[in-house]
């Protein structure tokens, strides 16, 4: 097992792949919590605020271990799922983009 797949595995067993849920929108915000801080993730678009994710775009990649971890917690059904009121929105989406 490569360097990797094995953070992807740690990341996942640890419940740090986090879905929250703002009701009753549904609108919804993937985290994933890394080494010290948390990072916004959009699985579907391929977009990852480490600078890992940053550097590998400039280099050719198109992933990093959090995206790999947020699929893979997809596959296997392991995503924590965090349910917030509506009214939480607007600070939960502030304090995600002042830790960026």
């Amino acid at each position: 097992m490569n360097k990797d797949s094995d953070r992807v595995e740690i990341l996942v067993s640890e419940k740090r792949v986090k879905l929250h849920i703002f009701e009753p929108s549904q609108r919804k915000i993937w985290t994933i919590v890394g080494k010290g801080e948390e990072h916004w993730i959009d699985p579907i678009g391929s977009y990852c605020s480490c600078p890992g994710f940053y550097f590998g775009q400039l280099n050719g990649k198109n992933s990093c271990y959090h995206l790999d971890s947020a699929r893979f917690a997809q596959k296997e059904n392991k995503i924590e799922e965090v349910i917030f009121s509506d009214d939480e929105f607007t600070d939960f989406l502030y304090g995600l983009i002042s830790d960026l």
